[in-house]
């Protein structure tokens, strides 16, 4: 989340010494104080050594409910949002209550409706718990902090569960989903290694254009792409995937954008902190989304190496760098939006707000009121500062936003819920926006207009025609239940 700043977080020390939280906690089995005897069923082990995990602690409350306390970023004991761990030994109809006592931030979405995400050994895909069971209060045994409440229902014995702040995206499923379209031979995609991290994870660059593209002597237009720069983010993983799902696809609207298009994405720019299972920092602690201006070789290599491209990048005159989109997740708000720079030229901003305003036609999650522009001083450091600053003014560099939660319709009155699907289609509609904003639409064969809103309303007059004739991705937003959802005790 890019507008995060520093007088969003506290560094206080809780009251029950995280300080002292530097590692995950490993099968750690949690018996009645004084107990002796041999384990029973349902005296709970929690884990969260493993990629991603995060739980630093756990408090023995009663015999129905426990304190659980998130793990620091590495390095950096401010931030304290993301967890993922895993509990066994469950006794079935075991009814818990479990307390997340230490988080870093006061606002968070919990108080409108949003609930961690489970799964378990015989049903492994993740859902949403019921919100109803969620609660997020200001708790007086823990110096007022902010808690996260929810309570929750063993059904099977033999199951293992795994609880999330959101659906988890960790840096081995990025090598497998790569890799996998690497085997496809599609001559349109190169996957490269632009460099390491501090701790000698891939940091993967993908080209997706026709061939002929690279070789012409025509000026070439290029989008550039980033995601997870900070790892607790897993939702703007799903977007980057829907992406690149959609460039590299046989659907004619991804074949003429390759064909007039090179788009350079780098999916995970910050591996070792997904790896860690940290929420918004490296490996060293740093928040690299605020050392855009000087990145260290040694200390963000990552960094370090994205910007020695896309600066070698704007030096090459057969280059045209059109857009950078670093794509984010918002803990505070919802719907998908963008952050934008400020500008003296009106001219300049108008042009600057064309592609949030068509991307609002095309995806129904999508907030043209929730985008904004800035020039905030803490925000100097941030991708789409820096490079706003450093391209030229036809360059255009955003920040995408999603919510970790879910997004309003035009129609409800509710948030509907994101689900990993939802996320990675407003990523394939992000890759669709490209045909309108590039005026391509009379390349496609099938011309037929689709009848698409903009989630505010918002009146584009002269621009029908362009925005209609992309059959944007839409959900059907009635926040359905599927027909597998068991986690409703």
């Amino acid at each position: 989340m890019e507008e995060n700043t520093d007088r969003d977080v506290e560094s206080g020390n809780e009251a029950g010494g995280e300080d002292a939280l530097v590692g995950n906690v490993n099968k750690l089995t949690v018996s009645p104080p004084g107990y002796t005897g041999p384990l029973r069923k349902g005296h709970l082990i929690f884990d969260a050594c493993f990629e991603s995990g995060n739980l630093g602690r756990v408090d023995y409350i009663g015999d129905f409910e426990f304190d659980l306390f998130i793990r620091p970023d590495t390095c950096n004991p401010r931030f304290r949002v993301w967890f993922n761990f895993t509990v066994e030994n469950v006794r079935e109809t075991q009814r818990v209550i479990f307390n997340v006592v230490n988080f870093s931030k006061t606002k968070s979405l919990y108080r409108d409706g949003m609930s961690p995400v489970v799964k378990s050994t015989t049903r492994p895909k993740w859902q949403r718990l019921p919100p109803k069971n969620v609660y997020y209060y200001r708790c007086p045994d823990h110096r007022r902090n902010y808690v996260m409440s929810f309570a929750f229902c063993f059904d099977r014995e033999d199951d293992v569960y795994q609880f999330a702040y959101c659906y988890p995206y960790t840096y081995t499923r990025l090598q497998h989903y790569l890799a996998s379209l690497e085997r496809r031979n599609l001559p349109y995609l190169q996957r490269e290694q632009l460099g390491l991290s501090v701790q000698q994870r891939r940091l993967d660059l993908l080209t997706i254009t026709n061939s002929e593209n690279v070789r012409s002597e025509k000026e070439k237009k290029l989008v550039f792409l980033t995601a997870r720069v900070h790892p607790g983010e897993s939702p703007a993983s799903f977007v980057c995937q829907g992406v690149i799902d959609f460039l590299v696809s046989h659907h004619p609207v991804a074949q003429i954008l390759r064909d007039h298009v090179i788009f350079k994405i780098v999916p995970m720019l910050n591996p070792d902190g997904v790896y860690l299972g940290n929420y918004r920092c490296s490996l060293m602690g740093f928040d690299l989304n605020r050392h855009w201006q000087d990145p260290s070789p040694w200390a963000h290599p990552t960094l370090h190496a994205v910007k020695q491209l896309i600066v070698q990048m704007n030096q090459d005159p057969s280059v045209s760098l059109e857009f950078y989109i670093d794509i984010h997740s918002h803990s505070t708000m919802l719907n998908g939006f963008m952050y934008g720079n400020v500008f003296e030229e009106e001219e300049r901003v108008q042009r600057q707000a064309v592609f949030p305003r068509l991307l609002c036609q095309n995806a129904p999650d999508f907030s043209f009121s929730n985008t904004s522009f800035n020039r905030d001083k803490v925000k100097a450091g941030t991708g789409r500062r820096f490079l706003g600053g450093l391209l030229d003014d036809t360059s255009y560099c955003y920040t995408l936003e999603v919510s970790f939660y879910g997004y309003m319709t035009s129609v409800g009155t509710a948030a509907v819920p994101y689900s990993e699907e939802i996320y990675m289609k407003l990523g394939r509609n992000v890759a669709r926006t490209f045909l309108d904003y590039y005026k391509l639409n009379n390349l496609t064969k099938d011309n037929r207009p689709t009848n698409i809103h903009c989630t505010d309303g918002i009146s584009q007059t002269g621009k029908s025609k362009i925005l209609s004739s992309t059959g944007a991705i839409r959900d059907s937003g009635d926040g359905k239940k599927e027909k597998n959802q068991i986690f409703g005790h």
